[in-house]
């Protein structure tokens, strides 16, 4: 086994992908030198699939909230399942939330109400809201604006320098995830926009694996390969960035240094 050298700030372990193969990837994960994970959820019932991995596994944490995708269907009781998640220790992150104006799977009005109460979750519990922002970066950037006490997390950034700028001046983390290794990746100069502290690296995994994986079923053992790219773009050693990302998570989600 390596030293744990990274943390995977985002991934689904609860997807139906991994059905069965959780302990398995979650070994190759830490033979990879990946030192923790964050388990996001999608709506309540994912809340408390992913809670339960992170109580039988060390090393795994989860969220709780609402996705855009699924904002419309969350019911009131679903919406006091999350608060009451909130309430757990290993439960370290509200979200996935935000706003998806590209496939809108919610209307944008529900969109915008769900992620705003989330927002005030994050601002009520002190634990980041884990944000998705898909061609919606004005909205995104104003609800941000609008809730200036929520700690919180763009992850897969993919937005704009309005976005970036709006989340740097609010102090949240900025995460990047496996399309940085791809091929038609324009953005490096946003890459290297986010100071050294705020910076993090997630899976999103099983979507949107990193080259040479790409196209496969992602999984957080693959996460090296993201580090080194953006490693690379950014002028520094793997192993130093490695190390910071990793720090910059465990203080992102209050886990304490590893």
């Amino acid at each position: 086994m390596r030293d744990p050298i990274v943390f995977d700030s985002h991934c689904h372990l609860t997807d139906a992908a991994f059905v069965g193969e959780v302990s398995a990837l979650l070994a190759r994960a830490r033979a990879a030198g990946v030192q923790g994970v964050v388990s996001i959820a999608s709506d309540a019932a994912d809340a408390r699939r992913a809670l339960a991995l992170a109580v039988a596994h060390e090393g795994v944490w989860a969220s709780a909230g609402i996705h855009p995708h699924t904002a419309a269907a969350a019911t009131a009781a679903d919406m006091d399942a999350v608060q009451e998640l909130l309430a757990e220790a290993k439960v370290v992150a509200v979200g996935e939330t935000g706003l998806d104006y590209h496939y809108d799977n919610s209307p944008r009005g529900v969109q915008r109400e769900r992620f705003g109460w989330q927002l005030e979750l994050a601002e009520a519990s002190g634990k980041p809201v884990v944000v998705h922002s898909r061609e919606a970066d004005e909205d995104t950037a104003s609800l941000i604006v609008a809730h200036p006490r929520a700690p919180g997390i763009l992850h897969c950034f993919s937005g704009g320098e309005r976005l970036l700028r709006a989340g740097l001046d609010a102090g949240w983390y900025i995460s990047f995830a496996g399309p940085v290794t791809f091929k038609r990746f324009a953005a490096g100069e946003l890459v290297r926009a986010v100071p050294d502290d705020r910076l993090l690296i997630e899976t999103d995994a099983p979507y949107l694996a990193p080259v040479p994986h790409r196209g496969k079923r992602n999984e957080p053992s693959f996460l090296r390969h993201t580090c080194a790219a953006v490693a690379a773009m950014r002028g520094v050693p793997f192993d130093w960035l490695s190390a910071q990302v990793a720090r910059n998570a465990r203080a992102c989600y209050g886990l304490g240094p590893g």
